[in-house]
């Protein structure tokens, strides 16, 4: 089969023959495949090639070769511009915009259900509510996004996810495609994410607690059963004190303003975002800061929600319904994102001091959203 390279405006073929004895070169479409017998450990290989290919705009995996001792490098152009129309990204924005204004009317702007089946433009009258929850949780991957584009890693545009009570929205995610170039890149794009949203989460808050509280129609006031609590994090209790603001009420005709609860979506998603496993943001940047030995911290992560589900329920004695329920989920999801493991950056030279600083700054805000009872029923 030839060897010679398919284009002269492909990857690094020269590199990648110091590094691979090289017996055949292939080409799908825009994908290249070169099969030979590696000159170096596969781990080395791997790390050397990564940013000679990025520079020539290719991501490059090694994958087993067709015959034992073989392997084959895989490689594809990256995408560094924003797709043309991301009809995904843009039909879930819709979509999630939809919900969260359905839901804020009816949950938090106590419109009554058959209003909003009579006449759906009601809902608008949500949009404070949806333009908080949405800001977040926009900002926060932005974050992610405009760093990841600035390591030159292939990262998409957010995607938002609608959903139904109690905020219409399960929050945002992106993908990554390719492999991390660096420990550096992997945690700045990490921590981008939580700190970006952390900000809006601030200014958020700080706006709602500025607006007058709500009244409470009295046919919701008169209605007896259990409540609803969405307990304040410290990070709330924090800027409501430095602002002189309540966070509450005596009269129960008075509730706060929802923009607020823009502000709880943001720490509480950053939060659980901030959870050392695997490939959630905290998984990402104790990753970066850590090394192999971040998997050891992420193995305790599903044991302490566990634990914390039963000391709530059996100490406590607060019910499945409340916060118990949650933190068994986030216990299980956690032990399904520890399982899949953490993201391994090409390059694994250590990180500098500043960025350390950084991250643990980080892990202390996220600390400052914790709260152990977020959800609790009243009445």
């Amino acid at each position: 089969m030839d060897l010679r390279d398919p284009s002269a405006d492909g990857p690094p073929t020269a590199r990648l023959r110091s590094l691979l004895h090289l017996r055949a070169i292939e080409r799908d479409g825009d994908e290249r495949r070169y099969h030979g017998d590696p000159l170096v450990p596969r781990s080395v290989l791997t790390q050397e090639l990564d940013a000679a290919f990025r520079e020539a705009g290719y991501e490059c995996r090694v994958v087993d070769g067709r015959d034992a001792g073989e392997v084959t490098v895989v490689a594809e152009p990256t995408s560094p511009g924003v797709e043309s129309v991301p009809w995904t990204n843009v039909a879930l924005a819709l979509a999630t915009v939809c919900s969260t204004l359905l839901v804020g009317a009816v949950a938090w702007y106590y419109v009554p259900p058959s209003a909003v089946v009579q006449n759906p433009l009601v809902a608008l009258r949500a949009w404070p509510f949806t333009a908080a929850v949405l800001g977040v949780l926009a900002t926060h991957e932005l974050g992610h996004y405009l760093v990841g584009r600035y390591h030159g890693v292939d990262v998409s545009l957010p995607y938002l996810i609608p959903f139904i009570v109690p905020f219409g929205t399960l929050g945002a995610v992106i993908r990554m495609r390719g492999r991390m170039p660096d420990r550096r890149a992997l945690f700045d794009i990490g921590v981008a994410g939580p700190l970006a949203g952390l900000v809006a989460t601030v200014v958020v808050t700080a706006v709602g607690l500025w607006i007058d509280p709500m009244r409470i129609p009295s046919r919701v006031v008169s209605t007896s059963g259990q409540v609803i609590v969405f307990n304040d994090p410290p990070l709330l209790r924090l800027v409501a004190a430095a602002l002189g603001q309540p966070t509450g009420y005596a009269d129960p005709g008075l509730t706060i303003h929802p923009i607020i609860i823009g502000g709880w979506v943001g720490m509480f998603f950053t939060l659980l975002n901030l959870l050392p496993v695997g490939q959630l943001d905290g998984g990402h940047v104790l990753r970066a800061m850590l090394g192999r030995r971040q998997e050891t911290v992420a193995a305790v992560v599903p044991g302490t929600l566990f634990a914390l589900a039963g000391y709530l329920y059996f100490v406590e004695g607060f019910g499945p319904n409340e916060s118990v329920g949650l933190w068994v989920f986030w216990g299980l999801l956690t032990t399904v994102v520890a399982y899949n493991g953490p993201a391994n950056p090409a390059d694994e030279t250590p990180l500098g001091w500043r960025r350390i600083a950084v991250g643990v700054a980080t892990f202390a805000l996220g600390a400052l959203c914790f709260v152990a009872v977020p959800v609790e029923l009243l009445g």
